[in-house]
């Protein structure tokens, strides 16, 4: 009797880890299902107040450290519950009761971190005052110009300034540069207001534009939304900057009231066309090309003042300035190709082929064109003049993310040949400075995805005359489209169609069968209107691989799409109305499935047999899940 009683201690003292180390080992499979289920709301949560983030910053406010803090702790579980998915697909018998134990602190974690993303008490606060925003620039020269647009903006005498002058030749620089001077130096308006018109003048979105600088929100309704910003701008002393504007258009219609002098409300617009300028009634200030020593100044501050300092330099360094015709935007891109060459022969080759280029057209535009050519043609390499050109299917002064870009380039299959996903992006990385430091890709404002880059108007334009022989790009790129180009349009010499950011509405027309056996590339992207795709559409497409119908209404893809045995990306990304997809076990060239904030829950439905891995984005931030052999993983 006196050994049975610590015997019972003894199994008293093993019982309860027992128990708890086979309810581990049994409910390991439930208890992942209630992990994942519980990252889903927490990834729902994270991506909502995402949303919320990027609104508060547009308003000028701060994100409280909490919510930083957040953010931070949602991708550090997502990272650790990355690995226990990985663990749980290659767990055996023997390591169950352990992974299982580790799973339900984890859902306790997750459950804690989801409780602590509520913030009631709003995730911002107000930030320091602001009147306007100050731009990134430099400007070399221009100071007579400059100091008359800054003579009418502080004097009563003028109250419309339009400045005018050749794509490239330095208005949007100046105009930055006022922009900043009036923030520094000027109590005279309460607020500067700048916005990029481009060549499409939307109304709608010129509204929205203002009054998102305003901190104000319009109605729906057209004459509503003008009267409302008309009221809102009325009770303000502003300069509105209205940059890079193509056409005539009433400001009345807009919700712009009339600058009248004495009242503190001055506009000011640049355009290409004078014609435009005194249309609407400006005072002209006309931008000339840089003087002989500025334009020396601005090339060797981009080049390096450094290829001066041997004299035999410095002749062969003028004539290639002079070849510039005193185009800012010509100087800093020439410089930038010649930078870190100091061999002669090459600075003379240069010099011969800038001189045949610009000798052999006719046409302002087509010498401005030939001047920034020489540019894109020293880049040498194939691959980084694609990924140039590829810039161009965006809208025009567009801001890119880097991210997102390199991943287009990725889908393309611009970067094949490096390996992992991972080397593809460095590479990517790489072309991307390489563009930056020839000064064919400017620096964009960092958004909440990161580092932007943006294409000069005029640098689009040419990538746009390169590819418009040959094999050839559609770009129609927020145009204000309604429905698609007509059948004509679509030419069997296609490489890539971008229609993307317009407002293509309902179903395309069955009639419409492009016959285009060379398309590569569709973009269809943010038509917000887009329902219906027909089983015809995508026939006569054998070569398409990447197809982008994000953020459109389509509620099913059609059988046809299985005819793309090439098909390497297909992005759907915000498709809320997304219910069917056919089976793609066809697509056999298949690399990614992008379903982020799609409502298709079973994949397994309608990906089977697959022989390969394909990445298939689920989730926020590039989280890929792999199906292989049909089995999600």
């Amino acid at each position: 009797m006196d050994l049975v009683a610590p015997i019972f201690e003894v199994i008293k003292c093993f019982a309860g880890p027992t128990r708890r180390y086979i309810k581990h080992h049994l409910q390991l499979q439930n208890d992942m299902n209630d992990l994942t289920i519980k990252m889903k709301a927490l990834n729902d949560r994270k991506q909502d107040l995402e949303l919320r983030k990027d609104a508060e910053v547009r308003c000028r406010k701060v994100v409280k450290k909490e919510v930083d803090n957040w953010f931070e702790d949602v991708r550090r579980i997502n990272s650790e519950v990355e690995k226990i998915e990985e663990k749980f697909r290659v767990v055996s018998c023997f390591s169950r009761a352990r992974l299982g134990k580790l799973v339900t602190q984890k859902i306790k974690e997750v459950k804690a971190i989801y409780q602590q993303g509520s913030f009631p008490d709003g995730i911002a606060v107000d930030g320091p005052p602001a009147i306007g925003v100050t731009l990134r620039t430099s400007l070399e020269g221009e100071i007579y110009v400059k100091d008359q647009i800054w003579g009418y903006l502080m004097g009563d005498a003028v109250a419309m300034i339009g400045v005018c002058g050749m794509g490239g030749i330095g208005k949007t620089t100046i105009m930055k540069h006022i922009n900043n001077q009036v923030l520094e130096k000027s109590d005279r308006f309460e607020k500067v207001i700048w916005i990029t018109a481009s060549k499409e003048l939307n109304i709608f979105k010129l509204q929205e534009d203002i009054a998102n600088s305003m901190k104000e929100s319009l109605p729906t309704d057209e004459l509503e939304r003008a009267a409302t910003l008309k009221d809102i701008l009325e009770e303000k002393r502003f300069v509105l900057i209205l940059d890079d504007v193509w056409k005539r258009f009433s400001l009345l219609d807009v919700g712009i009231p009339s600058p009248t002098l004495g009242q503190g409300r001055k506009v000011v617009i640049t355009s290409r066309s004078i014609e435009v300028c005194k249309s609407l009634g400006c005072e002209v200030v006309k931008v000339q090309p840089l003087s002989k020593e500025e334009s020396m100044n601005l090339f060797l501050n981009h080049v390096g003042h450094s290829v001066v300092d041997d004299l035999s330099f410095m002749e062969i360094v003028n004539l290639i300035v002079e070849q510039c015709g005193g185009l800012p935007l010509a100087i800093v891109t020439i410089a930038g190709s010649m930078k870190g060459v100091d061999d002669m022969c090459e600075w003379r080759n240069a010099l011969n082929e800038l001189r045949e280029r610009v000798r052999s057209v006719k046409g302002l535009d087509v010498e401005i064109f030939e001047r920034l050519k020489f540019s894109y043609d020293r880049l040498r390499d194939p691959r980084i003049q694609n990924c140039f050109l590829y810039c161009s299917l965006y809208p025009e002064d567009y801001e890119i993310y880097k991210v997102e870009l390199i991943e287009n380039w990725i889908d393309d299959g611009l970067l094949d040949g490096f390996g992992t996903r991972q080397g593809k992006h460095d590479r990517g990385h790489s072309i991307l400075n390489v563009l930056q430091n020839n000064c064919l890709l400017e620096r964009g404002i960092d958004g909440y995805l990161g580092e932007q880059v943006k294409m000069h108007d005029v640098l689009r334009d040419m990538a746009l005359d390169i590819k418009s022989e040959g094999p050839k790009f559609m770009v129609k790129a927020s145009m204000q489209l309604k429905e698609l180009p007509g059948k004509n349009e679509w030419t069997v010499n296609l490489e890539k169609v971008s229609l993307m950011h317009n407002s293509i509405f309902g179903e395309i027309p069955p009639h419409i069968t492009p016959g285009c056996p060379d398309l590569s590339t569709l973009l269809l992207q943010r038509n917000h209107g887009l329902r219906s795709i027909p089983d015809s559409f995508f026939k006569h497409m054998p070569g398409l691989k990447v197809l982008n119908l994000s953020s459109t209404q389509i509620t099913a893809l059609p059988d046809s799409i299985l005819n793309l045995k090439n098909l390497n990306a297909l992005i759907l990304v915000q498709c809320f109305m997304l219910r069917y997809l056919p089976s793609l076990a066809k697509l056999r060239a298949l690399r990614k499935l992008d379903l982020f904030g799609t409502d298709i829950a079973e994949l397994a439905a309608f990906c089977c047999s697959w022989e390969k891995k394909i990445a298939v984005v689920l989730e926020h931030e590039q989280c890929n899940f792999l199906l292989q052999n049909g089995v999600m993983q």
